[in-house]
């Protein structure tokens, strides 16, 4: 059986791809196997690296007042 290592929700692009290095200017993607490319591009050998993706930001959570937890 076959573990599902990220979510199927995630785009394939080669900005989050193994073989993809972000260049220094950040508008293209140094790949490996295919030379460079935009960041939004994809390909057959995408494989996904689940450390390029950045995290979601935290919720903000509200802020309570005594007076909301009083009866």
């Amino acid at each position: 059986m076959k573990k599902e290592l990220y979510n199927k929700k995630i785009e394939p692009q080669c900005k989050y791809c193994l073989y993809g290095r972000l260049s220094p200017a950040g508008d293209s993607v140094l790949c490996e196997k295919h030379g460079i490319m935009t960041p939004e591009h994809r390909c057959r050998r995408f494989t996904y690296d689940p450390l390029k993706r950045e995290p979601m930001p935290r919720a903000v959570l509200p802020q309570f007042d005594p007076e909301d937890f009083a009866l």
